[in-house]
């Protein structure tokens, strides 16, 4: 049985170590498995997303990369962490600051 080592970042379906690979893709929503989301040093706001200092910079989060600093992120995601619609977050902030009292 093969160990299992993370969760997709889209879906949450648990991931074996070979679905990890350079171009794996999740077996449940077929999105990349190798990519900065569903890494452990994974981390918005610090600089480039990455709690790794020395990695270098990768502008698609979800998409595969070559980052050798790559590890699993054992957690599975937490519901409605999904990366919001810029119009969705758009048109939050105008109702937050439009709003009339």
């Amino acid at each position: 049985m093969p160990n299992m080592q993370g969760h997709c970042w889209d879906c949450g379906q648990a991931l074996a170590d070979l679905d990890f690979q350079r171009t794996s893709e999740c077996p449940g929503c077929r999105r990349h498995t190798h990519v900065c989301r569903n890494c452990r040093f994974y981390h918005p706001g610090l600089h480039n997303d990455c709690e790794e200092p020395v990695a270098d910079s990768v502008a698609d989060k979800v998409r595969a990369n070559f980052c050798d600093y790559f590890s699993p992120n054992p957690r599975p995601p937490v519901p409605g962490t999904r990366d919001a619609d810029p119009d969705d977050l758009l048109a939050a902030a105008e109702a937050l600051f439009n709003a009339k009292d």
